[in-house]
């Protein structure tokens, strides 16, 4: 069977299915937008008189029943049909005759797809903003937890100085945010109406497109036709850049998850059934889940690039590179939902070692705790400096800060961000600004 477009001349089936690729598969997750789409194009198209009011009528009806078909997963694209628009209007013209032809009067593939595309990311932007809240919430539940139990702060991979549990789930909780406000611009940028630009040039059609905007629920519209469709790679890429930067995050805690539950460090630990063995080795228990957090997150850094690639060297207008994209972006976006998820799934059942101090190795940890006193009671700070440093060459080092007080509450840490100022509400309200915007 041939495109809906076809001008007579059949293609073989190697340059058919090089040209489809996987777009049937990938198109599946698009059939519920692009049933949205059509029915706001064709409310608009009554309202200008390019359809009558008992046209409308069936179309919405047929429309309606495609959608509850597509909402129970019955839904399919056709052997032989290239693609979602096509089987939706296929479809439409086998149950309803002529009348399904006339749904695409007034718009091209390319705006077409630009709105599956767009409604499509704003639905996967808002389930991600949800499940990056949720891990928010238990990094400062579990900030607020921990606040008092000390964690030796590593610089250089040496020991440096004292940090908190409290501190450090806090600290990924607000580099948190700096990520929701990313995935706030893709959503703006997602946000705003393509239909109607048809090819990139618009149309001799009085189009009502302020009336699709307001249909779609879109924020604004692309105004200039060809700006929306240069749109295309532009939304996938600044998506791309929002779940890069969620990643770049989960990449690190799940590094840090790897180091704190080594044997080593013994910082943290998990639940045997969170972990695996060694096919030799029967004390192992191998952080799997974090090494696979940090190897996905590693590749979704990658999309922006990927798809910056792409893109280059392309003059505005459509091009079918851009199928490329969705092979791209749409396994991406999976893969950081799945990521998300088993981050919140592990935290949630974390443990924390509360004695790690009583290992002698950790003395030299409050070093700048006594330099700080020395220089508190007059000291010049390079004397104080100095002072303690002989101390450790000399090996008579000795803390003053005694077991008892080898907590939060035992040091003074008070000023905005430090261990014992962490801050936490500070940063929710940083938050819940950006989750405003939404």
């Amino acid at each position: 069977m041939g495109t809906l477009w076809s001008k007579g001349i059949s293609a073989t089936d190697l340059v058919e299915q090089f040209t489809i690729g996987n777009d049937k598969v990938l198109d599946l997750r698009l059939a519920k937008y692009d049933v949205l789409g059509s029915k706001a194009h064709i409310k608009m198209l009554s309202s200008i008189s390019l359809l009558d009011v008992e046209e409308e009528k069936i179309l919405q009806a047929e429309l309606d029943k495609i959608l509850f078909e597509i909402e129970k997963g019955e839904f399919i694209i056709e052997e032989g049909v290239e693609d979602i628009h096509s089987q939706v209007e296929q479809i439409l013209t086998q149950r309803v005759g002529e009348i399904g032809k006339k749904i695409h009067s007034g718009r091209s593939r390319n705006d077409q797809v630009l709105v599956d595309i767009k409604l499509y990311l704003k639905d996967e932007i808002i389930q991600l903003r949800n499940e990056v809240l949720d891990l928010f919430n238990k990094l400062q539940e579990l900030s607020e937890k921990y606040k008092d139990v000390l964690l030796p702060g590593y610089t250089h991979g040496q020991i440096a100085m004292p940090s908190s549990f409290g501190l450090w789930f806090g600290a990924y909780a607000e580099t948190l945010v700096d990520d929701m406000q990313v995935l706030l611009t893709s959503y703006k940028i997602a946000n705003q109406n393509p239909l109607g630009s048809a090819a990139g040039y618009g149309s001799s059609f009085p189009l009502d497109r302020k009336m699709t905007t307001k249909l779609l629920k879109f924020e604004t519209l692309n105004y200039n036709s060809i700006s929306a469709q240069l749109s295309r790679g532009k939304s996938e890429k600044i998506v791309g850049y929002a779940i890069s930067a969620i990643a770049s995050t989960l990449n690190k805690f799940a590094t840090d998850c790897c180091e704190y539950m080594c044997g080593n460090y013994g910082f943290i630990s998990f639940p045997d059934e969170l972990t695996t063995g060694s096919s030799i080795m029967p004390h192992k228990k191998n952080p799997d889940v974090w090494e696979l957090i940090r190897g996905k997150c590693n590749r979704i850094q990658n999309i922006p690039n990927e798809i910056t690639i792409v893109c280059t060297n392309m003059p505005h207008g459509y091009h079918r590179d851009f199928q490329l994209l969705k092979d791209i972006l749409f396994p991406a976006l999976d893969c950081m939902h799945e990521c998300l998820k088993m981050t919140i799934y592990m935290i949630d059942k974390i443990k924390v070692n509360e004695n790690i101090l009583n290992d002698s190795k950790y003395d030299y940890l409050f070093t700048v705790e006594e330099v700080n006193k020395k220089v508190l009671s007059g000291i010049p700070f390079r004397e104080a400096y100095k002072s303690v440093g002989i101390e450790i060459n000399n090996h008579t080092f000795k803390s003053s800060v005694d077991n008892q007080a080898k907590s939060v509450k035992g040091l003074n840490h008070t000023h905005i961000g430090s261990i014992g100022n962490l801050c936490n509400e500070e940063i929710k309200e940083k938050m819940d600004t950006v989750l405003r915007n939404f």
